[in-house]
Protein backbone atom coordinates (compact mmCIF):
# COMPACT_ATOMS: atom_id res chain seq x y z
CA UNK A 1 0.00 0.00 0.00
CA UNK A 2 2.77 2.50 0.87
CA UNK A 3 4.24 1.44 -2.58
CA UNK A 4 1.26 2.18 -4.26
CA UNK A 5 1.00 5.79 -2.34
CA UNK A 6 4.30 7.08 -3.04
CA UNK A 7 3.97 6.43 -6.64
CA UNK A 8 1.48 8.18 -6.71
CA UNK A 9 2.79 11.15 -4.79
CA UNK A 10 5.78 11.08 -7.40
CA UNK A 11 3.36 11.23 -10.11
CA UNK A 12 1.39 14.09 -8.41
CA UNK A 13 4.40 15.86 -7.90
CA UNK A 14 5.81 16.10 -10.94
CA UNK A 15 2.13 16.43 -13.11
CA UNK A 16 2.11 20.13 -13.13
CA UNK A 17 5.92 20.11 -14.81
CA UNK A 18 4.92 17.74 -17.35
CA UNK A 19 1.58 19.71 -17.82
CA UNK A 20 3.51 22.96 -18.61
CA UNK A 21 6.47 21.12 -20.41
CA UNK A 22 2.99 19.44 -22.80
CA UNK A 23 1.90 22.71 -23.26
CA UNK A 24 5.12 25.13 -23.81
CA UNK A 25 5.98 22.12 -26.39
CA UNK A 26 2.66 22.52 -28.18
CA UNK A 27 3.39 26.52 -28.31
CA UNK A 28 6.62 25.72 -29.72
CA UNK A 29 5.46 23.60 -32.31
CA UNK A 30 2.30 25.86 -33.50
CA UNK A 31 4.75 28.67 -33.22
CA UNK A 32 7.37 26.85 -35.79
CA UNK A 33 4.40 25.91 -37.99
CA UNK A 34 3.13 29.43 -38.52
CA UNK A 35 6.20 30.84 -39.17
CA UNK A 36 7.11 28.43 -41.84
CA UNK A 37 3.71 27.99 -43.65
CA UNK A 38 2.83 30.41 -46.38
CA UNK A 39 -1.24 29.89 -46.65
CA UNK A 40 -2.11 32.80 -44.06
CA UNK A 41 -0.40 35.87 -43.53
CA UNK A 42 -1.55 36.96 -40.35
CA UNK A 43 -0.37 33.63 -38.74
CA UNK A 44 3.08 33.75 -40.40
CA UNK A 45 3.71 37.44 -39.27
CA UNK A 46 1.84 37.06 -35.99
CA UNK A 47 2.47 33.19 -34.69
CA UNK A 48 0.35 31.36 -32.66
CA UNK A 49 -1.37 34.73 -31.51
CA UNK A 50 -2.69 35.36 -34.81
CA UNK A 51 -5.03 32.43 -34.69
CA UNK A 52 -6.96 33.91 -32.08
CA UNK A 53 -8.47 36.20 -34.91
CA UNK A 54 -10.05 32.67 -36.90
CA UNK A 55 -11.34 31.65 -33.31
CA UNK A 56 -13.25 35.11 -32.99
CA UNK A 57 -14.54 35.09 -36.41
CA UNK A 58 -15.80 31.73 -36.28
CA UNK A 59 -17.35 32.23 -32.83
CA UNK A 60 -18.63 36.09 -33.40
CA UNK A 61 -21.33 34.44 -35.72
CA UNK A 62 -22.79 33.02 -32.32
CA UNK A 63 -22.28 35.85 -29.56
CA UNK A 64 -23.10 39.01 -31.55
CA UNK A 65 -26.45 38.90 -31.07
CA UNK A 66 -26.45 38.55 -27.35
CA UNK A 67 -23.54 41.37 -26.59
CA UNK A 68 -23.43 44.06 -29.91
CA UNK A 69 -26.61 43.97 -31.84
CA UNK A 70 -29.56 45.76 -30.79
CA UNK A 71 -32.64 45.02 -30.46
CA UNK A 72 -34.12 46.00 -33.55
CA UNK A 73 -31.06 46.48 -35.61
CA UNK A 74 -30.00 42.73 -36.03
CA UNK A 75 -30.26 40.86 -39.62
CA UNK A 76 -31.69 38.87 -41.39
CA UNK A 77 -34.16 38.87 -38.35
CA UNK A 78 -33.89 41.26 -34.89
CA UNK A 79 -33.61 40.38 -31.15
CA UNK A 80 -37.56 41.86 -31.02
CA UNK A 81 -39.02 39.50 -33.84
CA UNK A 82 -37.29 36.71 -32.79
CA UNK A 83 -38.32 37.04 -29.15
CA UNK A 84 -41.60 37.77 -30.17
CA UNK A 85 -41.70 34.33 -31.78
CA UNK A 86 -40.32 33.05 -28.61
CA UNK A 87 -42.33 34.09 -26.74
CA UNK A 88 -45.46 33.45 -28.29
CA UNK A 89 -44.50 29.68 -29.10
CA UNK A 90 -43.55 29.10 -25.47
CA UNK A 91 -46.96 30.52 -24.47
CA UNK A 92 -45.38 33.34 -22.46
CA UNK A 93 -46.52 36.66 -22.53
CA UNK A 94 -46.46 38.62 -25.49
CA UNK A 95 -47.64 42.21 -23.64
CA UNK A 96 -44.90 44.65 -23.05
CA UNK A 97 -44.35 48.40 -21.71
CA UNK A 98 -43.08 51.86 -21.21
CA UNK A 99 -44.19 52.46 -25.39
CA UNK A 100 -42.80 51.20 -28.59
CA UNK A 101 -39.34 50.82 -29.41
CA UNK A 102 -39.44 50.59 -33.57
CA UNK A 103 -38.18 53.78 -35.32
CA UNK A 104 -40.75 54.20 -38.36
CA UNK A 105 -38.64 53.58 -41.56
CA UNK A 106 -40.11 54.58 -45.11
CA UNK A 107 -42.39 51.59 -45.86
CA UNK A 108 -43.41 50.40 -42.74
CA UNK A 109 -47.02 50.05 -42.23
CA UNK A 110 -49.22 51.66 -39.65
CA UNK A 111 -52.97 50.10 -38.81
CA UNK A 112 -55.90 52.38 -39.39
CA UNK A 113 -57.63 52.02 -36.16
CA UNK A 114 -61.44 52.25 -36.36
CA UNK A 115 -63.53 55.02 -34.17
CA UNK A 116 -65.63 52.06 -33.81
CA UNK A 117 -63.78 48.65 -33.04
CA UNK A 118 -65.62 45.50 -34.48
CA UNK A 119 -66.76 43.35 -31.08
CA UNK A 120 -68.62 41.00 -32.32
CA UNK A 121 -67.98 37.05 -32.55
CA UNK A 122 -67.77 35.96 -36.23
CA UNK A 123 -67.23 32.34 -37.22
CA UNK A 124 -63.58 32.47 -39.29
CA UNK A 125 -64.52 32.81 -43.30
CA UNK A 126 -63.49 29.76 -45.29
CA UNK A 127 -61.16 30.23 -48.06
CA UNK A 128 -61.44 27.86 -51.13
CA UNK A 129 -58.55 26.49 -53.52
CA UNK A 130 -59.00 25.25 -56.62
CA UNK A 131 -63.73 25.16 -56.46
CA UNK A 132 -63.24 24.19 -60.15
CA UNK A 133 -61.51 20.86 -58.94
CA UNK A 134 -63.12 17.47 -57.96
CA UNK A 135 -61.23 17.87 -54.61
CA UNK A 136 -60.51 21.80 -53.75
CA UNK A 137 -59.17 22.42 -50.47
CA UNK A 138 -61.16 24.76 -47.92
CA UNK A 139 -59.23 26.39 -44.95
CA UNK A 140 -60.47 28.95 -42.17
CA UNK A 141 -56.39 29.93 -41.30
CA UNK A 142 -54.70 32.81 -43.12
CA UNK A 143 -50.85 31.62 -41.52
CA UNK A 144 -48.93 28.49 -42.44
CA UNK A 145 -45.74 26.22 -42.72
CA UNK A 146 -44.25 27.30 -45.80
CA UNK A 147 -41.41 25.17 -47.59
CA UNK A 148 -38.78 22.90 -46.00
CA UNK A 149 -37.44 20.14 -47.54
CA UNK A 150 -36.45 16.85 -45.49
CA UNK A 151 -33.20 17.16 -45.57
CA UNK A 152 -33.07 21.05 -45.55
CA UNK A 153 -34.02 20.03 -42.08
CA UNK A 154 -33.89 17.26 -39.73
CA UNK A 155 -36.19 14.52 -39.25
CA UNK A 156 -37.11 15.51 -35.60
CA UNK A 157 -38.04 19.45 -37.55
CA UNK A 158 -40.44 17.31 -39.61
CA UNK A 159 -41.82 15.38 -36.83
CA UNK A 160 -42.47 18.57 -34.60
CA UNK A 161 -43.47 20.56 -37.40
CA UNK A 162 -45.84 18.25 -38.72
CA UNK A 163 -47.42 17.56 -35.65
CA UNK A 164 -47.75 21.56 -34.53
CA UNK A 165 -49.52 21.93 -38.22
CA UNK A 166 -52.10 19.52 -36.94
CA UNK A 167 -52.65 20.88 -33.83
CA UNK A 168 -53.05 24.48 -35.32
CA UNK A 169 -55.39 23.01 -38.07
CA UNK A 170 -52.71 24.75 -40.53
CA UNK A 171 -50.81 23.24 -43.57
CA UNK A 172 -47.41 22.49 -43.98
CA UNK A 173 -44.99 22.45 -47.40
CA UNK A 174 -43.04 19.70 -47.86
CA UNK A 175 -40.44 22.04 -49.70
CA UNK A 176 -39.16 20.57 -53.13
CA UNK A 177 -37.32 17.65 -51.03
CA UNK A 178 -40.94 16.02 -51.71
CA UNK A 179 -42.91 14.16 -49.03
CA UNK A 180 -41.35 12.07 -46.10
CA UNK A 181 -43.52 9.66 -43.81
CA UNK A 182 -43.70 11.82 -41.26
CA UNK A 183 -45.29 14.30 -44.17
CA UNK A 184 -47.74 11.69 -45.33
CA UNK A 185 -48.66 10.02 -42.33
CA UNK A 186 -48.43 12.57 -39.89
CA UNK A 187 -52.18 13.94 -39.97
CA UNK A 188 -51.25 17.15 -40.59
CA UNK A 189 -52.65 19.09 -44.39
CA UNK A 190 -49.74 19.06 -46.62
CA UNK A 191 -48.74 20.91 -49.59
CA UNK A 192 -46.70 19.12 -51.94
CA UNK A 193 -44.04 21.05 -54.17
CA UNK A 194 -42.53 19.78 -57.38
CA UNK A 195 -39.45 21.41 -58.03
CA UNK A 196 -37.35 21.46 -60.48
CA UNK A 197 -35.96 18.07 -60.33
CA UNK A 198 -39.09 16.36 -59.32
CA UNK A 199 -37.99 15.06 -56.10
CA UNK A 200 -39.93 11.73 -54.87
CA UNK A 201 -42.20 12.07 -58.54
CA UNK A 202 -39.73 11.82 -60.63
CA UNK A 203 -38.54 9.58 -63.73
CA UNK A 204 -35.09 8.88 -63.71
CA UNK A 205 -34.54 11.31 -66.52
CA UNK A 206 -35.74 14.19 -64.07
CA UNK A 207 -38.98 14.43 -66.20
CA UNK A 208 -42.48 14.13 -64.20
CA UNK A 209 -43.67 10.69 -63.02
CA UNK A 210 -47.83 9.89 -63.64
CA UNK A 211 -47.23 7.18 -61.86
CA UNK A 212 -45.76 8.42 -58.84
CA UNK A 213 -47.79 11.46 -58.72
CA UNK A 214 -50.89 9.56 -58.58
CA UNK A 215 -49.80 8.01 -55.21
CA UNK A 216 -48.73 10.47 -53.89
CA UNK A 217 -52.13 12.30 -54.58
CA UNK A 218 -54.25 9.37 -53.76
CA UNK A 219 -52.68 10.60 -50.10
CA UNK A 220 -55.93 12.33 -48.04
CA UNK A 221 -53.21 14.16 -46.21
CA UNK A 222 -51.89 15.66 -49.31
CA UNK A 223 -54.16 18.90 -50.13
CA UNK A 224 -52.57 20.53 -53.25
CA UNK A 225 -49.74 20.45 -54.93
CA UNK A 226 -47.02 23.90 -55.80
CA UNK A 227 -45.03 23.85 -58.62
CA UNK A 228 -41.92 25.90 -57.30
CA UNK A 229 -40.68 27.96 -60.20
CA UNK A 230 -38.11 30.01 -58.43
CA UNK A 231 -37.77 31.18 -54.85
CA UNK A 232 -36.28 34.32 -52.76
CA UNK A 233 -33.12 32.45 -51.25
CA UNK A 234 -31.71 31.49 -54.82
CA UNK A 235 -34.09 32.81 -58.03
CA UNK A 236 -33.00 31.99 -61.08
CA UNK A 237 -31.02 28.76 -59.55
CA UNK A 238 -32.62 25.66 -58.33
CA UNK A 239 -32.07 23.65 -54.99
CA UNK A 240 -28.76 23.25 -52.87
CA UNK A 241 -28.53 20.30 -50.68
CA UNK A 242 -24.74 19.68 -50.02
CA UNK A 243 -23.72 16.29 -50.19
CA UNK A 244 -22.71 15.62 -46.12
CA UNK A 245 -26.75 16.14 -46.20
CA UNK A 246 -27.43 13.33 -48.45
CA UNK A 247 -28.05 10.21 -46.02
CA UNK A 248 -29.17 7.50 -47.20
CA UNK A 249 -33.16 8.03 -46.20
CA UNK A 250 -32.70 11.37 -47.89
CA UNK A 251 -31.00 9.86 -51.18
CA UNK A 252 -33.85 7.57 -51.26
CA UNK A 253 -36.32 9.55 -51.19
CA UNK A 254 -35.56 11.98 -53.81
CA UNK A 255 -34.00 9.18 -55.69
CA UNK A 256 -30.25 10.35 -55.90
CA UNK A 257 -27.36 8.99 -54.77
CA UNK A 258 -26.18 8.40 -51.49
CA UNK A 259 -23.63 11.02 -50.33
CA UNK A 260 -23.18 13.03 -53.36
CA UNK A 261 -24.41 16.68 -53.66
CA UNK A 262 -28.32 17.36 -54.50
CA UNK A 263 -28.26 20.19 -57.28
CA UNK A 264 -31.85 21.10 -58.73
CA UNK A 265 -31.37 22.40 -62.25
CA UNK A 266 -32.65 25.87 -62.53
CA UNK A 267 -35.79 25.04 -64.22
CA UNK A 268 -38.17 22.52 -65.49
CA UNK A 269 -37.88 20.75 -68.10
CA UNK A 270 -41.42 20.55 -69.39
CA UNK A 271 -41.55 24.28 -69.22
CA UNK A 272 -39.64 26.53 -71.81
CA UNK A 273 -43.03 28.86 -72.49
CA UNK A 274 -45.85 30.37 -70.87
CA UNK A 275 -47.92 27.96 -73.28
CA UNK A 276 -45.73 24.97 -71.63
CA UNK A 277 -46.32 26.10 -67.68
CA UNK A 278 -50.13 26.40 -68.47
CA UNK A 279 -49.91 22.99 -70.18
CA UNK A 280 -48.23 21.65 -67.26
CA UNK A 281 -50.35 23.40 -64.37
CA UNK A 282 -53.30 21.55 -66.29
CA UNK A 283 -51.72 18.37 -66.50
CA UNK A 284 -50.51 18.14 -62.52
CA UNK A 285 -54.13 19.23 -61.84
CA UNK A 286 -55.74 16.15 -63.99
CA UNK A 287 -53.66 13.53 -62.69
CA UNK A 288 -53.85 14.53 -59.52
CA UNK A 289 -57.33 15.89 -59.42
CA UNK A 290 -56.53 18.28 -56.62
CA UNK A 291 -55.31 22.24 -56.63
CA UNK A 292 -52.40 23.18 -58.36
CA UNK A 293 -50.60 26.41 -57.60
CA UNK A 294 -47.39 27.91 -58.28
CA UNK A 295 -44.31 29.49 -56.46
CA UNK A 296 -42.24 31.82 -57.45
CA UNK A 297 -40.10 35.17 -56.85
CA UNK A 298 -40.75 38.30 -59.46
CA UNK A 299 -37.37 40.07 -61.06
CA UNK A 300 -39.38 41.97 -63.48
CA UNK A 301 -42.94 42.74 -62.47
CA UNK A 302 -43.42 43.23 -66.61
CA UNK A 303 -42.40 39.84 -67.16
CA UNK A 304 -45.06 38.95 -64.74
CA UNK A 305 -47.72 40.90 -66.21
CA UNK A 306 -47.06 39.09 -69.54
CA UNK A 307 -47.23 35.62 -67.96
CA UNK A 308 -51.08 36.57 -66.91
CA UNK A 309 -51.80 37.92 -69.84
CA UNK A 310 -50.63 34.97 -71.77
CA UNK A 311 -53.26 33.14 -69.84
CA UNK A 312 -56.10 35.52 -70.50
CA UNK A 313 -55.04 35.64 -74.21
CA UNK A 314 -55.38 31.88 -74.57
CA UNK A 315 -59.21 32.04 -73.34
CA UNK A 316 -59.75 35.23 -75.30
CA UNK A 317 -58.98 33.21 -78.48
CA UNK A 318 -60.54 30.37 -77.82
CA UNK A 319 -63.97 32.64 -77.03
CA UNK A 320 -62.94 34.75 -80.24
CA UNK A 321 -65.12 33.26 -83.07
CA UNK A 322 -68.58 32.47 -80.62
CA UNK A 323 -71.00 35.28 -81.36
CA UNK A 324 -73.26 35.20 -78.26
CA UNK A 325 -72.12 37.50 -75.09
CA UNK A 326 -73.14 35.08 -72.38
CA UNK A 327 -71.47 31.80 -74.33
CA UNK A 328 -67.87 33.92 -74.83
CA UNK A 329 -67.95 34.72 -71.68
CA UNK A 330 -68.46 30.87 -70.61
CA UNK A 331 -65.69 29.73 -73.13
CA UNK A 332 -63.60 32.78 -71.62
CA UNK A 333 -63.59 31.29 -67.95
CA UNK A 334 -63.63 27.48 -69.04
CA UNK A 335 -59.81 28.17 -70.04
CA UNK A 336 -59.17 30.41 -67.12
CA UNK A 337 -60.62 27.73 -64.53
CA UNK A 338 -58.80 24.60 -66.89
CA UNK A 339 -55.30 26.03 -67.05
CA UNK A 340 -55.03 28.71 -64.36
CA UNK A 341 -52.78 28.12 -61.04
CA UNK A 342 -55.22 28.25 -58.36
CA UNK A 343 -52.81 29.69 -56.13
CA UNK A 344 -49.12 31.92 -56.62
CA UNK A 345 -46.87 31.63 -54.01
CA UNK A 346 -44.68 34.78 -53.89
CA UNK A 347 -41.81 34.64 -52.16
CA UNK A 348 -39.97 37.38 -51.21
CA UNK A 349 -36.24 38.13 -53.14
CA UNK A 350 -34.15 38.27 -49.80
CA UNK A 351 -33.07 34.80 -49.10
CA UNK A 352 -34.82 31.79 -47.08
CA UNK A 353 -33.52 28.64 -45.07
CA UNK A 354 -31.58 27.08 -48.13
CA UNK A 355 -27.92 27.31 -48.97
CA UNK A 356 -27.53 29.42 -51.60
CA UNK A 357 -24.96 32.04 -53.42
CA UNK A 358 -24.49 35.24 -51.45
CA UNK A 359 -25.57 37.14 -54.74
CA UNK A 360 -28.55 36.12 -55.23
CA UNK A 361 -29.36 35.85 -51.29
CA UNK A 362 -28.22 39.87 -51.59
CA UNK A 363 -29.33 41.19 -55.03
CA UNK A 364 -31.50 39.22 -57.05
CA UNK A 365 -35.57 39.20 -56.89
CA UNK A 366 -38.28 42.08 -55.53
CA UNK A 367 -38.40 41.68 -52.21
CA UNK A 368 -41.98 40.95 -51.25
CA UNK A 369 -42.91 44.52 -49.73
CA UNK A 370 -42.46 45.87 -53.20
CA UNK A 371 -43.52 42.87 -55.20
CA UNK A 372 -46.96 42.01 -53.27
CA UNK A 373 -48.78 44.93 -54.16
CA UNK A 374 -48.33 45.13 -57.23
CA UNK A 375 -48.99 41.16 -58.47
CA UNK A 376 -52.08 41.87 -56.30
CA UNK A 377 -53.30 44.89 -58.52
CA UNK A 378 -51.89 42.86 -61.99
CA UNK A 379 -54.09 40.10 -60.75
CA UNK A 380 -57.12 42.44 -60.21
CA UNK A 381 -56.58 44.62 -63.46
CA UNK A 382 -56.78 41.16 -65.16
CA UNK A 383 -59.97 39.97 -63.09
CA UNK A 384 -58.12 37.03 -61.95
CA UNK A 385 -57.72 38.12 -58.06
CA UNK A 386 -61.25 35.92 -57.06
CA UNK A 387 -60.05 33.14 -59.23
CA UNK A 388 -56.15 32.86 -58.39
CA UNK A 389 -55.39 33.08 -54.49
CA UNK A 390 -52.48 35.10 -53.39
CA UNK A 391 -50.39 33.06 -50.98
CA UNK A 392 -47.03 35.52 -49.72
CA UNK A 393 -43.90 34.22 -48.18
CA UNK A 394 -40.98 36.08 -47.13
CA UNK A 395 -39.56 37.60 -43.68
CA UNK A 396 -43.10 37.51 -42.41
CA UNK A 397 -42.84 36.35 -38.73
CA UNK A 398 -44.93 38.74 -36.80
CA UNK A 399 -48.33 39.76 -36.48
CA UNK A 400 -47.20 42.85 -38.04
CA UNK A 401 -46.06 41.59 -41.28
CA UNK A 402 -48.46 39.17 -41.42
CA UNK A 403 -51.51 41.75 -41.47
CA UNK A 404 -49.44 44.30 -43.47
CA UNK A 405 -49.26 41.54 -46.46
CA UNK A 406 -53.25 40.24 -46.11
CA UNK A 407 -53.66 44.33 -46.03
CA UNK A 408 -51.73 44.45 -49.15
CA UNK A 409 -53.86 41.71 -51.21
CA UNK A 410 -52.39 38.47 -49.57
CA UNK A 411 -55.12 35.66 -49.10
CA UNK A 412 -53.03 33.87 -47.04
CA UNK A 413 -49.42 34.31 -45.81
CA UNK A 414 -46.43 31.46 -45.06
CA UNK A 415 -43.42 31.58 -43.62
CA UNK A 416 -40.41 28.74 -42.75
CA UNK A 417 -37.98 30.59 -40.62
CA UNK A 418 -41.21 31.81 -38.31
CA UNK A 419 -41.38 28.28 -37.12
CA UNK A 420 -37.77 27.35 -37.22
CA UNK A 421 -37.77 29.92 -34.64
CA UNK A 422 -40.57 28.36 -32.67
CA UNK A 423 -38.49 25.21 -32.61
CA UNK A 424 -35.53 26.97 -31.36
CA UNK A 425 -33.68 28.59 -34.41
CA UNK A 426 -31.21 30.92 -32.92
CA UNK A 427 -30.43 32.47 -36.09
CA UNK A 428 -26.64 30.93 -36.27
CA UNK A 429 -26.56 31.23 -39.47
CA UNK A 430 -25.25 27.68 -39.73
CA UNK A 431 -28.30 25.92 -42.10
CA UNK A 432 -26.27 24.95 -44.67
CA UNK A 433 -22.97 23.51 -43.04
CA UNK A 434 -24.81 20.82 -40.98
CA UNK A 435 -23.34 21.81 -37.83
CA UNK A 436 -27.21 23.39 -36.44
CA UNK A 437 -26.47 23.44 -32.77
CA UNK A 438 -30.24 23.72 -32.38
CA UNK A 439 -30.42 20.51 -34.60
CA UNK A 440 -33.61 21.99 -36.89
CA UNK A 441 -30.79 21.58 -39.92
CA UNK A 442 -28.22 18.90 -38.78
CA UNK A 443 -28.27 15.45 -39.84
CA UNK A 444 -25.65 14.95 -36.80
CA UNK A 445 -27.02 12.51 -34.62
CA UNK A 446 -25.75 14.12 -31.25
CA UNK A 447 -27.24 17.64 -32.00
CA UNK A 448 -30.75 16.05 -33.14
CA UNK A 449 -31.03 14.47 -30.30
CA UNK A 450 -31.19 18.31 -28.58
CA UNK A 451 -34.51 18.38 -29.95
CA UNK A 452 -37.34 16.95 -28.71
CA UNK A 453 -40.59 16.96 -31.61
CA UNK A 454 -43.04 16.39 -28.84
CA UNK A 455 -42.02 19.27 -26.65
CA UNK A 456 -41.18 21.45 -30.46
CA UNK A 457 -44.52 20.51 -31.81
CA UNK A 458 -46.77 21.99 -28.83
CA UNK A 459 -44.27 25.35 -29.19
CA UNK A 460 -45.15 25.29 -33.20
CA UNK A 461 -48.59 25.17 -32.61
CA UNK A 462 -48.82 27.53 -30.26
CA UNK A 463 -47.02 29.87 -32.13
CA UNK A 464 -49.52 29.42 -35.10
CA UNK A 465 -52.22 30.11 -32.37
CA UNK A 466 -51.25 33.36 -30.85
CA UNK A 467 -50.52 34.44 -34.97
CA UNK A 468 -54.00 34.21 -35.31
CA UNK A 469 -54.81 35.78 -31.97
CA UNK A 470 -53.27 38.84 -33.01
CA UNK A 471 -54.03 39.01 -36.35
CA UNK A 472 -57.76 38.81 -35.47
CA UNK A 473 -56.93 42.14 -32.50
CA UNK A 474 -55.34 43.99 -35.60
CA UNK A 475 -58.49 43.21 -37.60
CA UNK A 476 -61.24 44.09 -34.86
CA UNK A 477 -58.68 47.34 -33.74
CA UNK A 478 -59.31 48.39 -37.62
CA UNK A 479 -63.16 47.59 -38.05
CA UNK A 480 -63.94 44.50 -39.50
CA UNK A 481 -64.55 40.93 -38.02
CA UNK A 482 -61.41 38.69 -39.32
CA UNK A 483 -58.02 38.76 -40.95
CA UNK A 484 -58.97 37.57 -43.72
CA UNK A 485 -61.24 41.13 -44.20
CA UNK A 486 -58.38 43.51 -43.60
CA UNK A 487 -57.57 45.30 -46.77
CA UNK A 488 -55.85 48.03 -48.10
CA UNK A 489 -58.25 50.91 -46.80
CA UNK A 490 -57.23 49.23 -42.87
CA UNK A 491 -53.53 50.39 -43.26
CA UNK A 492 -51.65 53.52 -43.84
CA UNK A 493 -47.29 53.43 -45.18
CA UNK A 494 -44.42 55.62 -43.95
CA UNK A 495 -43.41 57.91 -47.15
CA UNK A 496 -39.65 58.82 -47.30
CA UNK A 497 -40.91 62.38 -45.59
CA UNK A 498 -42.15 60.32 -42.96
CA UNK A 499 -45.98 60.74 -43.26
CA UNK A 500 -48.04 58.39 -43.17
CA UNK A 501 -50.28 57.89 -46.49
CA UNK A 502 -53.44 55.32 -46.73
CA UNK A 503 -52.00 52.13 -47.98
CA UNK A 504 -54.59 52.52 -51.09
CA UNK A 505 -52.95 55.29 -52.44
CA UNK A 506 -49.29 54.26 -52.38
CA UNK A 507 -50.24 50.91 -54.03
CA UNK A 508 -52.72 52.19 -56.42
Amino acid sequence: MGIITGFFDFILSYLPGVILLIFVSGLILLYVSDRHQVDHTIRRNYPVVGRLRYMFEEMGVFFRQYFFAQDREEMPFNRADRTWVYQAAKQESTLQAFGSTRLQHEGDVLFANSVFPYTGNEEPQQQVFGPYCPNPYATDKVFHISGMSFGAISKPAVKALVAGAREAGIWINTGEGGASTEHLQGGADVVYQIGTAKYGVRNSDGSLSEEKLKVVAENSNVKMFEIKLSQGAKPGKGGILPADKVTAEIAAQRGIPEGKASISPPTHQEIQNYDDLYNFIRHVRLVTEKPVGIKLCVGNISEFREMLTALTSRASAAAADIADSQSKQSAFDDVINAYAPDFITLDGGNGGTGAAPMSLIDAAGMNLQESLPLVSNILTELNLKERIKLVASGKLITPVDVAWALCAGADVVTTARGFMFSLGCIQALQCHKNSCPTGITTHDKRLQAGLDPVNKSVRVAAYAKEMHKELETIAKSCGVSSPSKLSRKNALIYTSNQHAKPMDEVYR
